[in-house]
C-alpha cells in the first residue's frame, strides 16, 4: 500500500512575503497587547489586593520579552528560512527563561507571606474581565498565527501559536480563581490561582531554557 501525504500548495514568493509580515505584525500586535495587559492587571492587582492577578500581570510582562524573541525569529526565517537561531535569539530565550524562574521564586514566597497573614484580595471582579478580554484576544491570535504558519508551512510560526495557548490556559486559571473567590470569599483561593500561574511559569521557564541549548530548532517559546 503507498502512504499517501498531503502535498501543501506552493505559495508565490509575493503572497509568502505578505504571509511574512502579517506573521510579523501578529508578533507586535502579541508584545503591545502584553504590554497593556499587564500594566492593567498589576495596576488592579495591587489596588484588590488579589496575588493571582499580580502574577498574571507580571508574566505578561515576560511574555514581552517572549515576544521581541519570535519577532527576531520571524524576521531571520524570511530572510532564510533554513537559518539556525542566533545568538540574540538564543539570549532572549536565556533571559525570558530566567524571569520565569524569577517569577516563580517571588510569587511562592508572596504565597506563603498572604497564608501567613490570612490575606485575601478586597475583590476579583478585575481579574474576571481582564481573563475574559484575554481568553478572546489570545484565540484570536492562536487562531491567526496557525493560519499563517500551516500557510508558509512553517513549523516555527506553528510553534509559536502553540506556545500562546499556555496565556490562554493561564487566562482560563485567573478566570476560575477569581469567579470562585467572587462567589465564594475562601481567602485561599487566590492562593491556590497562584500556584497555577506558577506551574506555567515554571514550564515556559524549562521549556526557554532547553530551547536554547538547541541552536537547530527553529521554534521559540
Amino acid at each position: 500500500m503507498i502512504n499517501q501525504q498531503a502535498v501543501l500548495p506552493i505559495v508565490p514568493v509575493e503572497q509568502e512575503q505578505r504571509l511574512f509580515t502579517f506573521a510579523l505584525w501578529l508578533s507586535f500586535a502579541t508584545i503591545g497587547y502584553n504590554i497593556i495587559e499587564g500594566i492593567i492587571s498589576v495596576v488592579f492587582a495591587v489596588h484588590d489586593e488579589t496575588l493571582t492577578l499580580f502574577g498574571f500581570g507580571v508574566d505578561s510582562f515576560i511574555e514581552v520579552l517572549s515576544g521581541i524573541g519570535i519577532a527576531h525569529m520571524i524576521m531571520r526565517i524570511r530572510n532564510n528560512p533554513q537559518s539556525n537561531r542566533d545568538d540574540f535569539e538564543i539570549t532572549a530565550l536565556k533571559i525570558t527563561g530566567f524571569s520565569f524562574y524569577t517569577l516563580v521564586a517571588g510569587l511562592a514566597f508572596m504565597v506563603v507571606y498572604n497564608i501567613a497573614l490570612d490575606a485575601k484580595p478586597t475583590t476579583t471582579f478585575s481579574g474576571i474581565v481582564i481573563s475574559l478580554v484575554s481568553i478572546v484576544s489570545m484565540w484570536l491570535l492562536i487562531r491567526f498565527k496557525m493560519d499563517v504558519g500551516t500557510k508558509l508551512n512553517s513549523q516555527p510560526i506553528i510553534a509559536d501559536a502553540h506556545c500562546t495557548r499556555v496565556c490562554l490556559m493561564m487566562s482560563f486559571v485567573l478566570l476560575a480563581t477569581s469567579l470562585l473567590f467572587e462567589l465564594s470569599h475562601i481567602p485561599y483561593i487566590d492562593a491556590l490561582g497562584t500556584l497555577g500561574v506558577m506551574y506555567y511559569a515554571l514550564s515556559e521557564g524549562k521549556e526557554c531554557f532547553e530551547k536554547a541549548k538547541n541552536k537547530s530548532c527553529s521554534c521559540t517559546c
